[in-house]
């Protein structure tokens, strides 16, 4: 292990949580944010082509849902497994999980990428394209496929920076991609008269330099290095990646079924209801980018804790997440109930895209503050490894909740219900979250006792002063 390593290990498990948490959040959030902003970019581009081209980016939303799921998965997976292992000072196993979890991802990418051209006009179908907006969806699709695997790369290795501590080298890579998206947005849907095609390769040719750019970073000295001799595509690492990463796949798995139905339940009310809800995601999505970022800096404290058996640390960096984010999303639910109309007309300045939009916007923020609760528990529950519990919480708001509700809600009160389905779904998933998450805050504070009987935190808090 070298000097640079042990610092980092020493840092994150002896330094003040709150301190810690901010200081890893801040890269995290400008990422999120970024990141985030670079596909409002795209909705904003497109929507000045028309109220069908600014649907076809919400129908294939969904088809990159997909790829964030498996970018996810072995992101999250492996980068949940490293942290752990690095708090053990088990640095060879971490550098050949990283190193199998990301050419795998490239893998997976290249296979999607095929299968996808193949078949693509079948696939825009199945995702809720109408016959209008078919023509806009297919061209957005062939460049996303074409970016798969560079998409799958650098969400992994930006994960796997940001699980070893490193998420300021992570938000490098992520930001530099998603200002030249912004910037070759404009330049090739309307200077080479590109249309929505132009959107998706900008992002395309953002994925593949970030990755590049990632890649690099990985090398720097403290993180472990990307190394094809590394590669072990064996069981024992992909059950690790499974169990770390199977929240997310389902997380962002579900999310995509969920805006299928959603696209298909909207159908009927028109281009504009599936270019509305669109918006309202992409909107809704910019403001929890910043509370995913903030505890994406927790998740690092989390697993270097977790694994070095510091228990009680692991509870108070939650309980300071779960405060912080709750008034931020109480003001930012605030401003998004106010200015609902406003922030839907600049995406699409459609008065029937407006009239639907700002009711769903609205409905939206009146239960927004409870995902602090939902997100900093999955994220905690996820990078200790208790896969079954965060995969339940992960299916929970788009799953088990979100597309039943839609069904009934639709049936019940039509346009509206659709428009309710989502704060409905949130309020369920609260409900389910809060009981799971303090039965293992329980156990923590269970371990944190049996340690101190044993004399085991003080050997910990030796052994790691030492370092």
């Amino acid at each position: 292990m070298s000097d640079a390593q042990e610092i980092k290990i020493e840092k994150l498990t002896t330094q003040p949580v709150a301190r810690l948490v901010c200081e890893m959040a801040v890269p995290t959030i400008l990422t999120m944010l970024v990141s985030t902003f670079y596909n409002m970019a795209d909705t904003f581009f497109v929507g000045r082509i028309g109220t069908s081209a600014s649907a076809a980016v919400g129908v294939v939303f969904a088809l990159m849902a997909v790829i964030q799921a498996l970018g996810f998965t072995f992101g999250h997976g492996s980068g949940n497994y490293i942290s752990r292992q690095l708090g053990k000072h088990q640095t060879s196993d971490a550098a050949q999980m990283a190193a199998t979890a990301y050419f795998s991802a490239i893998i997976f990418g290249i296979v999607l990428m095929v299968s996808g051209l193949l078949f693509l006009e079948p696939l825009v179908t199945k995702l809720g394209a109408t016959e209008t907006i078919k023509p806009f969806a297919m061209e957005y699709t062939r460049y996303i496929l074409l970016g798969a695997p560079f998409m799958l790369g650098s969400i992994v290795l930006n994960n796997q920076l940001r699980f070893q501590g490193s998420a300021s080298y992570g938000m490098v890579g992520m930001m530099t991609g998603a200002v030249l998206n912004i910037a070759l947005d404009p330049i090739l849907i309307f200077g080479f008269h590109m249309g929505v095609a132009g959107a998706a390769l900008a992002t395309a040719v953002s994925q593949m330099v970030s990755m590049i750019i990632l890649l690099f970073c990985a090398s720097r000295e403290g993180n472990i290095r990307i190394r094809f001799c590394e590669f072990r595509p064996v069981g024992r690492l992909y059950k690790e990646i499974v169990r770390g990463g199977l929240p997310s796949l389902a997380r962002q798995g579900i999310f995509s079924v969920a805006t299928i139905c959603l696209n298909l339940a909207a159908g009927p009310y028109g281009d504009a209801a599936i270019a509305a809800f669109s918006i309202v995601s992409r909107i809704l999505n910019f403001a929890s980018s910043a509370l995913i970022g903030f505890g994406q800096g927790f998740q690092p404290v989390c697993g270097f804790n977790y694994g070095a058996g510091l228990y009680q640390r692991v509870r108070q960096a939650f309980w300071f997440c779960v405060k912080t984010s709750f008034f931020f999303l109480v003001f930012l639910a605030v401003i998004g109930f106010v200015a609902a109309p406003h922030l839907v007309a600049f995406m699409r300045n459609d008065p029937a895209v407006v009239e639907i939009g700002k009711m769903a916007l609205r409905m939206q923020c009146i239960t927004f503050p409870l995902f602090s609760w939902y997100t900093m528990s999955n994220m905690m529950l996820q990078t200790m490894g208790k896969a079954g519990k965060a995969t339940l919480l992960a299916l929970a708001r788009q799953g088990l909740f979100f597309i039943p509700c839609i069904l009934v809600l639709a049936a019940a009160f039509g346009l509206l219900g659709l428009e309710l389905a989502q704060p409905a779904a949130d309020l369920l998933s609260f409900l389910m979250a809060v009981p799971l998450t303090l039965t293992v805050l329980s156990e923590l504070k269970n371990g944190e006792e049996k340690n101190e009987k044993t004399g085991q935190s003080k050997e910990l808090q030796c052994r790691i002063e030492e370092v």
